[in-house]
């Protein structure tokens, strides 16, 4: 059998892993109400999953059909109908409703209203639900007025209205999910290299001679590609994984769209690395004062196109071997054998995630691997480059339409010199003061600093730590708006006077419509999607245009469009980077901006016009005595939508306690035994499961791991929250959990 097969066994019987056919048929069952409506969307529709790109079933990557079970488990928000509003008379009765099974209702098809001292809500009209909107944001201080806007299936333009209507209304409090998500490398990407976007192109990982996913796990989170790694591994590519976690779906994995595969498996990563959650900084350190004692950095490179190596060496060569060895948690050797890889690979792509943004020192975590890629001269050069690879199919448009409080869009910062040019644009002068990120805004609403909380999607109450302080800062805001298309826990939270419901449509619904930006920097064209619609949802862009005509009727002219062809038409205008933008009309069309990679030639957009190299400190990783460091990871499920109580990839269930056999077997543990995980802040009860993690780490799933995780630790240039923890683990009398 070849090396690079996992068994013999056809299609992996008795393996833990995906079942992907099984999932085509049950998304078949699932929308068999709707299945002309469900095949054109999979047809004809850009994909509303992870920020890969697929046009219909197909990409720019590679020939073939491209269709994944994130995408299937997405279908029904798509294709189901109208939930029935009188459920929603007494919310007292779902609150004890999982977000899965709220879901599951329906699609919202209404605007509705609760009162304080109302039970639940009532229909009412558009009319109504803007006219109430209207008042209370036109009696609001503009500083008292925020807007949070997702990454579900949002598209650029509605991420460009919301950003826009924002301004218009005189606050730069708004943001969006790439917060707690990829904020840290668009600084980091930004501060080094002059570009906060991924470098190169899915094409590059094809013919490439080393991968390295630095806490980063594809298979779970964009199993499309995949498909791109067996095509890599078939010409000889190598893969590295630096995690604390010995991920399976990288270890193997059986890719369905490939006959050989589908049968056998396929072997992916070639190295695993597990350091120390949070110990990224130090392998790497680690690794490049083993290169530079080797001779290995590639001199011409960054005598010719960086700055900063000095420092950056001078400092590494005083950081002992033994410090370096205890915070990454793994032997020098280790760090030599990296850096033996990297140094005979003529090519690389350096791909991360979550596992390297989410912590009090991602930005720092960002610029270490920035580092470690200018050393190899990697950035600029084809099958090389830098990818900060998005879960979110919205996410990377997001920031860059100006959906966020420190850019008007991309390439301008809130400043006054660029209120100047915007006004120029769109008749009105923006703020020039910083807006609140989505953390400060819940800080802000705790403290009874918000009026208004305009929430486009998203979930607060499951994606940011401490969900009884988010809950009481949303209960002290006296109107909370919620856009969406199904229900949300966060909708059910007491009302300080009134919270409203905006029935939205999706992307496939949306009038002409509309664009996503993908992480490869390619904007693609999603068209309107003919077929059933839903009540009275209207197009995302469409309810912020109409809301801020109805708080500014005398200048409303001025964020009013006709349809999503003149949004595109100003993005074009006020995003120069997104020049071509205006010509995308029907499926099938794209562009990727910047081209196939970004600094081509080793030219960055710094003023300098060089790369950064950047002092890196060691951050304090010091795991005292009895206790553990946690983090939090995902597993069948869509940011926080959970799909399944089971990870395919692993077994697991949504209540394990993912720890090291070392480590149970030192505190006289055995598997599927009860415990209990604390801290200062709460605690968790789990089941633990053994699993193949680096010793003292344990890792458990996230959004139910956040009651552990503290609020206000945050990454001092970005505000990303750290959704890491200590805690002790402790045995509990009780029998074994359930199953």
């Amino acid at each position: 059998m070849p090396a690079e097969r996992v068994s013999g066994i056809p299609f992996g019987l008795g393996f833990t892993k995906p079942h992907n056919y099984w999932e085509v048929m049950r998304t078949a069952w699932q929308n068999k109400r709707n299945p002309l409506f469900t095949w054109r969307i999979l047809r004809d529709g850009v994909c509303d999953g992870c920020a890969l790109g697929t046009t219909g079933m197909r990409d720019f990557t590679m020939k073939g059909i491209h269709l994944c079970t994130v995408r299937l488990n997405l279908l029904p928000l798509n294709t189901m109908g109208p939930l029935d509003t009188r459920i929603l008379e007494d919310v007292g009765r779902l609150r004890s409703v999982s977000s899965k099974d709220l879901r599951a209702l329906g699609r919202l098809p209404y605007p509705m209203l609760r009162r304080r001292g109302d039970p639940g809500f009532h229909r009412i009209s558009w009319d109504e639900a803007l006219g109430i909107a209207a008042r209370r944001i036109r009696t609001a201080p503009p500083d008292r007025i925020a807007f949070f806007v997702t990454s579900r299936g949002m598209t650029n333009e509605s991420y460009y209205v919301a950003n826009k209507v924002a301004r218009f209304l005189g606050t730069n409090h708004i943001d969006n999910s790439s917060r707690p998500c990829h904020s840290p490398s668009t600084t980091g990407l930004k501060d080094t290299i002059g570009v906060a976007a991924s470098t190169c192109s899915y094409t590059d990982w094809i013919g490439s001679d080393l991968i390295v996913f630095f806490g980063s796990d594809v298979p779970n989170n964009q199993p499309v590609t995949t498909k791109y790694l067996y095509y890599a591994k078939k010409q000889g590519t190598k893969i590295a994984v630096v995690n604390p976690m010995r991920e399976p779906g990288l270890e193997r994995y059986w890719v369905p769209s490939v006959p050989d595969s589908a049968l056998f498996g396929t072997r992916f990563a070639d190295a695993f690395f597990p350091v120390h959650t949070g110990g990224d900084i130090a392998f790497i350190n680690g690794v490049l004062k083993h290169m530079i004692e080797r001779g290995w950095v590639r001199d011409t490179f960054v005598a010719d196109h960086t700055t900063g190596f000095a420092a950056l060496r001078e400092s590494i060569e005083r950081e002992p071997w033994e410090e370096l060895e205890r915070q990454s948690g793994l032997r020098r050797q280790a760090m030599f054998d990296f850096a033996e890889m990297y140094a005979r690979a003529r090519t690389a792509v350096f791909v991360w995630s979550m596992g390297i943004t989410h912590h009090r020192f991602g930005v720092d975590n960002v610029k270490a691997i920035v580092n470690l890629g200018l050393a190899g001269g990697i950035v600029g050069r084809a099958k090389c480059g830098l990818m900060p690879i998005r879960g979110h199919s919205g996410v990377q448009g997001g920031s860059e339409m100006g959906a966020n409080p420190k850019d008007f869009g991309l390439g301008f910062p809130v400043n006054d010199e660029n209120a100047s040019r915007f006004e120029g644009i769109w008749g009105f002068r923006p703020p020039t003061a910083h807006g609140m990120t989505a953390v400060g805004m819940i800080d802000a609403a705790h403290a009874g600093g918000l009026d208004v909380l305009y929430m486009a999607g998203g979930n607060f109450l499951e994606t940011l730590p401490e969900p009884d302080y988010v809950r009481e800062a949303l209960t002290r805001i006296p109107l909370r708006i919620h856009q969406d298309i199904v229900l949300t826990s966060a909708m059910l939270v007491d009302p300080s006077y009134a919270v409203l419901l905006f029935p939205a449509q999706t992307r496939y619904e949306q009038r002409g419509g509309g664009t996503q930006t993908s992480t490869e920097r390619r904007v693609y064209f999603s068209p309107e999607i003919p077929g059933r619609r839903i009540g009275e949802a209207q197009a995302e862009w469409e309810i912020f245009m109409q809301l801020g005509e109805r708080v500014r009727p005398e200048a409303g002219h001025l964020i009013h469009f006709e349809d999503g062809a003149a949004i595109r038409a100003e993005i074009a205008k006020a995003v120069p980077t997104y020049d071509g933008i205006q010509d995308l009309r029907v499926k099938g069309d794209a562009f990727q901006y910047g081209g196939s990679r970004l600094c081509e030639g080793g030219i960055f957009p710094t003023p300098e016009g060089r790369a950064r190299f950047t002092v890196v400190s060691l951050p304090d990783l010091d795991i005292p005595e009895g206790r553990f460091l946690l983090s939090t990871r995902r597993g069948k499920q869509f940011n926080s939508m959970i799909q399944e109580d089971v990870d395919p990839l692993f077994g697991a269930r949504r209540r394990d306690v993912l720890i090291a056999r070392e480590d149970a077997a030192a505190l006289n543990l055995r598997e599927g035994d009860e415990v209990q995980l604390s801290n200062e802040l709460g605690s968790y009860r789990g089941r633990l499961r053994l699993a193949p993690i680096r010793p003292r780490n344990v890792q458990i799933y996230w959004p139910e791991g956040n009651v552990l995780i503290r609020r206000g630790i945050v990454d001092p240039a970005c505000e990303m929250p750290d959704y890491n923890a200590l805690v002790r683990i402790e045995p509990l009398p009780a029998s074994r959990m359930r199953p």
